[in-house]
C-alpha cells in the first residue's frame, strides 16, 4: 500500500479539533442537532422558529439531521443505492459527466478546503431541469442562461 497524497494532508493548523470553538466540552454524537419538521406539513404553521433552529445549527455545527420530513423510507433507501451504485463506479466512467465551467452540474472530486483537497466526491444537479439564471453576477446583466443536468448512462435509474 502505498504513502498518503500529499494533496489531501492539512496543515497542523487547519486540522479539525476535537471540541466547540467557543467551550471547552467535547463534542459527543447524541448532541448533534435534530430538527423535526413535522410542524412544516400544517400549512398555516410559523415557520420562524425552525429556521431559527436550523440557523444556529448551522452556525454551531455546520450540519444537522432532520427527522419527519414526510419522505418515504424506500424512497430514500433507493436514492442511497442508486448514488452507492454510481459513486462505485470507475474514476473515468464518472469523469464522463464531470462538471466544468459550461456544464456546472455533474460530477467533482477536486474541491479544496484551505488549499487541501477534500475526500469527497459530488454530483450536483438542478431540482428544476432546465434551470433559467443570469448569464453573469452583474445586476445590469438582463441575459439569461438556461443550464441543464448531465445524467451519467449508468446506472439507468439515476435521474
Amino acid at each position: 500500500m502505498g504513502g498518503l497524497d500529499e494533496a489531501f494532508i492539512q496543515a497542523p493548523e487547519h486540522r479539525p479539533i476535537t471540541h466547540l470553538t467557543n467551550s471547552g466540552d467535547f463534542i459527543f454524537s447524541d448532541e448533534i442537532p435534530t430538527i423535526d419538521l413535522s410542524s412544516l406539513q400544517d400549512p398555516n404553521c410559523d415557520k420562524t422558529p425552525i429556521a431559527t433552529e436550523i440557523g444556529k445549527a448551522c452556525q454551531r455545527w455546520g450540519f444537522f439531521q432532520v427527522i419527519n420530513h414526510g419522505l418515504p423510507l424506500n424512497l430514500r433507501r433507493r436514492v442511497e443505492n442508486t448514488a452507492a451504485e454510481f459513486f462505485n463506479l470507475t474514476a473515468e466512467e464518472k469523469r464522463r459527466v464531470k462538471r466544468d465551467e459550461v456544464n456546472p452540474m455533474g460530477y467533482h472530486d477536486e474541491e479544496h478546503t484551505k488549499n487541501v483537497r477534500d475526500w469527497k466526491e459530488i454530483f450536483d444537479f438542478f431540482l428544476q431541469d432546465p434551470t433559467i439564471v443570469p448569464a453573469t453576477p452583474e445586476l445590469e446583466d438582463t441575459e439569461l442562461r438556461k443550464l441543464t443536468n448531465q445524467w451519467p448512462q449508468h446506472p439507468s435509474d439515476f435521474r
